[in-house]
């Protein structure tokens, strides 16, 4: 099941809301990667506090390990992993194409070594559909063959870009007529290729809104281009897909991406760095990032964004009312450079805070239709400095 409704816009921009089998999300949203069904450094509990609507998860690496047999006993993700809202799950695509070399692609699909024990296997569209159905996410994704930026030390051509275009577009029919013979409950989005091509990248979109999926998804970004181009192609293909149904940018990045992408009609994002950045001591704030294992930050009594209001920064509130207080910068330089786990727990907090937050200022600003004077605020404030 899926709906969506588009409640307000601002130029491009949209503020809407979605309704999956597990719940409503309202977008313009950001999605935290999950990919062995668990969001690294944090707690489904802390997830919901920090009111994150939907999830990912990542049939490549769910399929390896724990193995369907598995997630299968549970009947799907959600139990699992004790999730009860939404999730997103990617089809394998950028996976096996991270693997280069170890894999071989046909018409049929994909063999490859198993990264975890090196048996010999063999993903396709079907396959594909069929883990997807076993781990019954909301939102699944077509089997696509991601274009790379460049191979073996050459840009990819055209040609190359045209070939792996076309590819998907099969593999999209494939999926689409094997998601339907398993009947399953949930929605099924496609995935723009084409490379840094527009006109390819046309071609795709064109042919995937003749399949008429219930959401479409933009890929083949954040592989390696330079950011003008990742910038280009986000500026030029979510406004040509269907104005009443989801658009989802993937991979798609830092806080300026995000609101970027807004500005250009994207409704979902997901990346990895809010949560790898923080395992590296890497935080995001209103005024900048910070680097929290810098020796300026030793003896700073600050907490990491004095207007963040997440456990990291403000701590909880107790029974009775009164406030534990937030982690000094100070101290979570000391946790670094200790290398204590509860450092890239507390930044991931944090940095995952201040993604969700930054996504519901987005959206109570479109709702007062203040986006562009808010995006300015956004740039002006993030380049200030901290």
């Amino acid at each position: 099941m899926l709906n969506f409704e588009v409640t307000h816009t601002e130029g491009l921009a949209r503020r809407g809301r979605l309704t999956l089998n597990h719940g409503v999300v309202q977008t313009p949203i950001f999605m935290p990667v999950g990919t062995y069904g668990t969001v690294k450094g944090i707690t489904p509990r802390s997830l919901d506090e920090m009111d994150a609507q939907i999830i990912l998860g990542n049939t490549f690496h769910l399929w390896m390990r724990p193995g369907l047999d598995v997630v299968k006993q549970f009947g799907g993700l959600h139990r699992f992993e004790q999730w009860d809202k939404p999730i997103l799950t990617d089809s394998g695509g950028f996976q096996v194409w991270s693997l280069g070399e170890m894999r071989k692609i046909s018409e049929e699909g994909v063999k490859f070594a198993s990264p975890v024990n090196g048996d010999r296997l063999f993903l396709t569209p079907e396959i594909s559909m069929q883990i997807q159905t076993v781990l019954n996410s909301d939102i699944v994704m077509q089997f696509d063959e991601c274009t790379p930026y460049e191979t073996k030390g050459h840009r990819t051509t055209e040609a190359e870009a045209r070939f792996s275009m076309e590819l998907s577009r099969r593999w999209a029919q494939r999926c689409q007529a094997e998601f339907a013979r398993l009947e399953n409950p949930n929605a099924l989005f496609g995935i723009v290729q084409g490379g840094m091509f527009e006109h390819l990248r046309e071609e795709s979109l064109a042919a995937l809104v003749e399949m008429d999926f219930p959401g479409y998804a933009v890929g083949g970004v954040s592989v390696g281009e330079p950011k003008e181009d990742m910038l280009r192609i986000m500026a030029h293909t979510p406004q040509r897909l269907p104005a009443h149904k989801p658009r989802y940018l993937m991979g798609v990045g830092t806080p300026e991406d995000l609101v970027a992408g807004v500005a250009q009609g994207v409704d979902m994002f997901d990346c990895v760095m809010p949560t790898r950045n923080a395992r590296n001591g890497h935080l995001f704030t209103r005024y900048g990032d910070l680097k929290i294992r810098n020796s300026r930050h030793r003896s700073d009594e600050r907490p990491l964004d004095e207007s963040c209001t997440c456990y990291t920064c403000q701590g909880y509130t107790r029974a009775g009312g009164s406030v534990s207080g937030g982690f000094s910068r100070a101290y979570l330089h000391h946790l670094e450079r200790c290398g204590e786990m509860l450092a890239p727990m507390l930044a991931t907090i944090h940095n995952l805070h201040y993604y969700l937050n930054l996504m519901r200022e987005i959206r109570q600003a479109l709702e007062a239709g203040g986006f562009a004077a808010f995006a300015q605020r956004f740039r002006s404030e993030r380049q200030r400095g901290i």
